[in-house]
């Protein structure tokens, strides 16, 4: 591994950094003593730009290495200067961009070529990590179900947010191939146990039927019981989300995205695991009432990978949802009903 020889330290932008992911990832960043991108030693945090729609928490915009930047993402771009690292997070969820084609192709396609077009325009090119999503993988009513995925398997989305994550997944390879930045895009699994109120997500339910119930309100569970998904907690998300930003270009190998790992369960086993757990019957607060419209979505989407290309930089899924259970109610513990 290289090391810099200036002390300036990292300067790292995170879009969508005031969203749930974006807070972990700022977090970890201001508390490391030292970043590493693209296996190169920065030291610690000098400018940490965080760009979304609202402002960060106060806990992470007290810090005086902290920008926060509100607003459309083109218009926040003309006032940034030189950065190391981009972390784009930002976007509209699954749901929403299906409900309206515009406002998704606008801020997942659009605000992507944007963000891109600033990276062309640096002059050193960034390594720039882009959160695509397991919904880049669909059931094409043409071929079948996809079954099993592994880290050659064609996408084929089947709704409006997949197709806008592997727009920017070929563009941000592109972008790469060409010199302007050092992309690395990683397909992030539905993550669960979100905190927080329930978003547009159409695995936003994922979460709720684990959240609600320990806060003693009810939940709905708009799939089958049975029905099987991929998903992975936020603390294995996050490591991937960083492992690749940190390593080098010979590591990271492919321009093409990165499946991370993932626990493959079932709503059904996910509430057996909140009952064993919490020591309750509280999977009794959730309700199985399907929802067509969330079902046709979720139930395209592949649920058993084998991720090899993750596994060689050190990256494995949760060995149990029992353990996310676990870690959310360590971390939730004002919001869990006691």
């Amino acid at each position: 591994m290289s090391t810099r020889t200036d002390v300036r330290g990292a300067r790292v932008l995170v879009t969508g950094g005031a969203g749930f992911l974006g807070e972990i990832l700022s977090k970890r960043l201001l508390a490391a003593d030292s970043v590493i991108i693209g296996g190169q030693n920065l030291g610690p945090i000098e400018e940490l730009a965080i760009l979304d729609l609202a402002l960060p928490r106060d806990d992470v915009s007290r810090d005086p290495r902290v920008r926060s930047l509100t607003g459309e993402l083109a218009e926040s771009l003309a006032t940034m200067g030189a950065v190391d690292c981009i972390f784009h997070l930002a976007g509209v969820v699954s749901s929403a961009a299906e409900a309206d084609f515009n406002l998704g192709m606008r801020t997942n396609v659009d605000g992507t070529i944007a963000l891109l077009e600033y990276a062309r325009n640096l002059s050193h090119p960034p390594i720039l990590v882009f959160a695509s999503s397991l919904a880049v993988y669909g059931s094409d009513p043409a071929v079948g179900a996809v079954g099993g995925v592994d880290d050659n398997t064609m996408p084929r989305p089947q709704s409006s947010y997949g197709t806008q994550k592997f727009i920017g997944e070929l563009l941000v390879a592109d972008y790469t191939r060409k010199g302007y930045l050092r992309g690395r895009s990683v397909r992030l699994m539905t993550v669960s146990v979100r905190p927080g109120a329930p978003n547009a997500a159409a695995s936003s339910f994922l979460s709720g039927i684990i959240r609600e119930p320990l806060a003693g309100l009810p939940a709905i569970c708009p799939v089958d019981p049975e029905i099987e998904i991929a998903l992975s907690s936020p603390e294995r998300t996050m490591d991937g989300i960083l492992k690749a930003s940190e390593v080098d270009d010979d590591a990271w190998g492919s321009r093409t995205a990165m499946n991370l790992p993932a626990l493959t369960t079932t709503p059904g086993d996910m509430a057996e695991a909140l009952d064993r757990v919490s020591g309750k019957e509280l999977s009794s607060l959730i309700e199985w009432a399907a929802d067509p419209a969330v079902a046709a979505i979720v139930e395209s989407w592949p649920a058993r990978f084998v991720t090899d290309r993750a596994r060689n930089l050190g990256l494995e899924p949760e060995a149990s949802f029992d353990n996310i259970v676990r870690a959310y109610m360590a971390s939730a513990k004002p919001s869990v009903a006691r």
